[in-house]
């Protein structure tokens, strides 16, 4: 389970639906080969095979879906969602990102007590459409304080529209867009189901070059009638962000998948090329940097498995997902990046090359961390919950691994988005006990001069206000979250403590990364720049170590998987 390996991952964790829905897609994507996939990117083909493929298996009706609605089976199930989610991105971004878009649509219908809407969605789920969510717009970006979609009241009662919307994936084909405005009387927020296809929907363009079609579109004085609202007031404004709480999540899941791909591309490309004498993959500095990546795309994959676990059992009062989920977003996708260019910097030329996976990976492995809010936009939320994780822990349950068949009840009935602060957490110092290596005890130290830091030299009042200097404190708040939750899953999937030693080393080096940025800020006071040369360390090193990771777990991916070029042969709807 430490990497996706798309012929040989064992789904027997999920029930036999979830295993049923991701082998048939990996053999949708298989049979379709290599060729055809990344010619359809060049050339922005719209994914029609793909939709056609959901359509016929009904897969987006499985996922999409929550218990009580459709099949007697019907369930929105985060760990099949992550897995599906996953093998999109291995795949290509596009297909990932029809999801993504569909699943933030019907956040707010899901949410709502408009019942009549409710069965629209799932009929419509059940004949294979494909959703979207009219929040972002071209003026206001994704400031919802803001907007200037209208919705006026006429004397009969009923309503109409009129507004732009800018942003909006599936904005073409949508059978419900869920879109967010104002009331104009009340000035209220609002929340309301159009249809993409009315003619009263104008749609203008696709903003991006992409096969994916990223809406504009406006309502001119489009009809809307109490039937078709979902929220107003406070409860549109809770569904909208409870709805990006709980989509944002599958960011890192796509994320994921386009490293695995990226990775077994460059470990094959670089273990047959032959220079000066030498396979590339004998060279000491190629090995580091196809080791580092490797090391983060596994800690990435811990972190969010675990993080899973939180999702899934989250309730009114274990409401920690709220900081695991952003980070999701902020720290996994990040990471991706820097896998990429890990790899970019090992392949190099043949990185551009237009048969390659890695082409479209490079370019799209940077939209992430721009999706559902900018990583400075979720780091400013993660900051909220630093006093009480370090100072006020609280006692829970432990959580177990989540891979149930069950629907995840609460995330559709979240409540107020509010009280972030109040959360509470489990003391993180347990986690860290639960080893004793060497850079795991460097880690230890780092972490234990921030928390000094914090209390004998905090930030000043100017310092609160200044959203640089506060970035990368959190930066370092966020490594000790992340590490907590690596080593969480560590112990659950009994990881080798040489692999673990591994993730650390990594880890005291970006720690080390960041005090040095506290330290050069223009605003870091003498007391700071001290305990932020203390926070400067230097990894445990270990030659026999890396060597170990570099040929069982590194070079051992040679030649293990490669995307046949004209496709693999499929029979009943699996690989043959």
């Amino acid at each position: 389970m430490l990497l996706l390996h798309p012929i040989n991952t064992d789904y027997s964790y999920l029930d036999q639906e979830s295993q049923d829905i991701m082998h048939q897609t990996i053999a949708w994507f298989e049979a379709k080969g290599k060729e055809k996939l990344t010619d359809d990117d060049r050339n922005f083909v719209w994914y029609a095979d793909f939709l056609d493929f959901v359509k016929k298996n009904k897969i987006f009706a499985k996922l999409m879906t929550p218990s009580g609605y459709g099949a007697e089976n019907s369930q929105w199930n985060t760990a099949r969602i992550a897995a599906f989610t996953e093998i999109c991105g291995f795949y290509g971004l596009c297909y990932w990102y029809t999801y993504q878009v569909s699943s933030l649509g019907l956040g707010p219908i899901w949410m709502s007590e408009n019942e009549a809407v409710k069965q629209k969605a799932t009929q419509l789920l059940e004949d294979g459409h494909i959703f979207a969510f009219g929040l972002s717009e071209k003026e206001h970006g994704a400031d919802i304080y803001s907007s200037d979609m209208i919705l006026s009241k006429k004397e009969d009662g009923t309503y109409v529209a009129n507004g732009g919307k800018y942003y909006i994936g599936n904005g073409n084909k949508a059978g419900i867009v869920s879109v967010f405005g104002l009331l104009e009387e009340t000035k209220e927020h609002v929340c309301f189901a159009v249809n993409s296809q009315h003619p009263n929907y104008k749609l203008i363009k696709n903003v991006v070059n992409s096969q994916s079609y990223v809406s504009q579109f406006e309502l001119q004085d489009y009809p809307i009638t109490e039937a078709d609202i979902l929220h107003t007031g406070r409860a549109a404004w809770d569904a909208a962000l409870n709805t990006v709480n709980i989509n944002k999540y599958n960011l890192g899941w796509g994320t994921i998948g386009i490293c695995t791909h990226a990775m077994y591309e460059a470990i094959n490309h670089a273990a047959h090329r032959n220079l000066y004498g030498k396979f590339v993959t004998d060279f000491p500095h190629i090995k580091a940097l196809f080791t580092r990546a490797y090391t983060r795309l596994v800690a990435m994959r811990l972190f969010i498995f675990r993080a899973t676990d939180y999702m899934r059992s989250a309730s009114a009062t274990d409401r920690r997902y709220l900081l695991f989920n952003p980070m999701v977003k902020m720290k996994v996708t990040t990471e991706g990046e820097h896998v990429i260019n890990d790899l970019w910097d090992v392949i190099a030329a043949k990185g551009f090359e237009r048969d390659m996976y890695f082409n479209m990976a490079a370019r799209d492995i940077r939209a992430l961390p721009k999706l559902e809010g900018t990583v400075h936009v979720n780091m400013a939320l993660i900051i909220k919950f630093m006093p009480n994780y370090f100072f006020n822990p609280a006692e829970f349950p432990e959580i177990p691994q989540r891979y149930d068949a069950a629907n995840d009840d609460f995330m559709f009935n979240q409540g107020a988005t509010k009280g972030l602060s109040k959360i509470q957490f489990h003391d993180y110092k347990a986690a860290y006990e639960l080893y004793d290596l060497p850079n795991i005890t460097l880690f230890k130290k780092q972490i234990a001069t921030l928390k000094e830091t914090l209390m004998m030299a905090g930030p000043t009042p100017a310092q609160q206000k200044d959203i640089d200097f506060l970035l990368s404190v959190g930066e370092l708040f966020t490594l000790v979250v992340y590490g907590q939750l690596i080593l969480e899953n560590a112990k659950i999937w009994n990881i080798e403590e040489v692999l673990i030693d591994q993730i650390f080393e990594v880890l005291v080096n970006d720690f080390s990364k960041f005090a040095l940025q506290i330290y050069s800020k223009p605003s870091s006071t003498e007391q700071q720049m001290a305990y932020a040369l203390k926070m400067i360390q230097k990894p445990t090193p270990n030659q026999e170590r890396t060597n170990y990771i570099w040929e069982k777990h590194v070079y051992a991916l040679k030649d293990q998987y490669e995307m046949a070029k004209e496709g693999r042969t499929v029979r009943e709807g699996v690989l043959a």
